[in-house]
């Protein structure tokens, strides 16, 4: 008896033991297969309706981050070319004192870019809180994804799974600091939105009343 019991114990921890590792694995070769939907060159980009633009953290002086910047210089790329009509800045403004995405406007604008083309979304906290967003508040159904290689295939793979048609542009315009720990992070979130995605669909942090982008 003790020994049935033993094994059959044994068995559930091998069990998931395999599973901890399958899932991962599986996660990140599925999200991994969106990176074909990623362009380097403006002119390439499909014409869509916005640019979706993700947040990435603030200077301490309250500016875009080296990588938020290049996120930032590249919609604008979309923008001059006529491939997008708008720019959605989506990131986190958690806090009164942290506000990713007022930053964002004033350096877009500051290049130029009408402030009447640009919508904040102030409840970016997460990409698939973004994406979701995307498609829920904004009544968004097809945009181009703007951030560096890293990112694009979860943003792809969220936004897509979510209903809103999504192809990505990269924004890949110098190397960065910490660029070398990006992808075991990286790693760990794709198989985290894989799980919310096909397993868990969560809500959002934060919903809010819809909003109308045009």
């Amino acid at each position: 008896m003790l020994n049935s019991l033993w094994r059959y114990k044994f068995s559930l921890l091998i069990l998931l033991g395999i599973s901890g590792a399958l899932i991962p694995a599986y996660a990140n070769y599925r999200i991994l297969g969106y990176r074909g939907l990623a362009y380097s060159q403006a002119e390439a980009v499909p014409t869509s309706t916005v640019a979706l633009v993700f947040g990435a953290g603030l200077r301490r002086d309250g500016t875009p981050s080296d990588v938020l910047r290049d996120r930032i210089d590249s919609a604008i790329e979309l923008y001059s070319a006529k491939k997008v009509r708008k720019l959605v800045m989506t990131g986190d403004n958690g806090s009164a004192d942290y506000d990713e995405v007022s930053a964002m406007k004033a350096y877009a604008v500051d290049q130029g870019v009408p402030e009447g083309d640009i919508v904040l979304d102030y409840a970016g906290f997460r990409t698939y809180d973004s994406c979701y967003r995307a498609r829920e508040v904004f009544g968004l159904w097809d945009i181009v994804a703007v951030s560096q290689e890293f990112h694009l295939p979860r943003i792809l793979f969220t936004c897509n799974s979510l209903r809103v048609h999504a192809v990505g542009y990269r924004a890949d315009k110098h190397n960065y600091v910490r660029e070398s720990s990006w992808a075991l992070r990286e790693f760990a979130a794709r198989t985290q939105s894989w799980v919310e995605v096909v397993i868990t669909h969560p809500r959002p942090k934060f919903l809010g009343r819809k909003e109308d982008v045009f």
